[in-house]
């Protein structure tokens, strides 16, 4: 393989992560491009000096071997003067630069701020080890929304959302959205999201919070405002009751087992508040934020083995027959 070959290959690599899904060099917010805006600026200005930085060591270095022993003499007479001069000038263009990198940051600082208020929509997100509940605030409390491990907001309007903790430190990342922001127990934050187009991106927790971590992921989907009302009132109506078959076994299996004390279905007696809620759980993308696919393979895995899929979670394993399982699974289907 030739060394060009090898660079291509190294190249297309780092690339790779420069857009998708998950990425700070793909905004698709008015946060994130104030920001990516800001990082283009400190790369050039950074890379600029860097340059200058290697020319003049490189001059040096020439420098240094003209005069033959490689051993540098002592400046010529009357130089001195132009070498304090030189040194002001660096002095002075180093001010400069920070002067203008500290403007630059105020400025970015200012303009998000600026476009935070008047939101459209009030989410609060809360971490939990290791998962994100989200509850969609409305002043009707018959039409508060509450879901978990996805984010559904609307394209081209402000959506605060308000974060906390509920155990350990957490920190939501939208790349593409917005900045970090640290949820901290005992502490309220909050962020501001202005999607500028419909899509689909991926959060995750960017402050190591436990063992599980890494299987912290929020999925979040930017819907165009017509699309995402009818999704919200989709989120207000409850999903039927099952009249028979293993939908209704595995109805009556849920509330008969552990699994109605600890999660919540909308128009069930299920009311359980310390995991998350599985009202529609059957039209999420995954499961245990982001860990298994939202399938019947997904259902089936989890509610077999939670500790083999996600170890350390706080869902204790139910023993169930093989039978009871997939009556189980196929209640959970149905909840769309």
């Amino acid at each position: 393989m030739t060394r060009r070959a090898i660079l291509a290959g190294v190249l297309c690599v780092a690339l790779a992560g420069c857009g998708g899904v998950q990425s700070a060099l793909a905004p698709a917010g008015s946060e994130a491009a104030h920001i990516g805006g800001l990082l283009g600026l400190f790369f050039w200005v950074t890379l600029g000096v860097y340059v200058f930085v290697l020319a003049c060591l490189g001059l040096a270095v020439l420098r240094g071997r003209a005069g033959g022993s490689g051993v540098q003499g002592e400046p010529a007479a009357g130089a001195e003067p132009g070498w304090h001069l030189a040194l002001a000038l660096f002095a002075g263009a180093t001010a400069l630069i920070l002067l203008v990198l500290s403007v630059a940051t105020w400025l970015t600082d200012r303009s998000i701020a600026r476009e935070a208020v008047n939101p459209a929509v009030e989410v609060e997100v809360i971490g939990h080890q290791w998962w994100w509940e989200v509850r969609y605030d409305d002043p009707v409390a018959g039409r508060t929304v509450r879901t978990a491990n996805e984010l559904v907001i609307p394209a081209g309007a402000v959506t605060h959302v308000a974060l906390s903790s509920t155990d350990v430190i957490h920190s939501l990342w939208i790349p593409n959205l917005a900045g970090k922001q640290d949820l901290i127990p005992g502490r309220n934050s909050d962020l501001a999201l202005k999607p500028a187009r419909s899509g689909r991106f991926r959060a995750q927790c960017a402050e190591f919070c436990g063992l599980q971590h890494a299987h912290m992921a929020l999925d979040v989907t930017v819907l165009a405002p017509a699309d995402y009302a009818r999704w919200y009132e989709a989120q207000l109506k409850t999903p039927p009751a099952p009249t028979g078959g293993p939908e209704f076994a595995g109805y009556s299996l849920f509330l008969g087992r552990q699994c109605s004390s600890c999660h919540a279905i909308g128009g069930t007696p299920a009311s359980g508040q310390v995991a998350p809620d599985l009202t529609h759980v059957a039209s999420r993308r995954t499961i245990a934020a982001g860990t298994l696919p939202a399938t019947r393979a997904g259902f089936d895995a989890w509610i077999a083995d939670p500790q083999a899929a996600k170890p350390g979670n706080a869902m204790p394993r139910v023993p169930l027959s093989d039978a009871e399982r997939a009556a189980v699974v196929a209640y959970l289907e149905s909840l769309k």
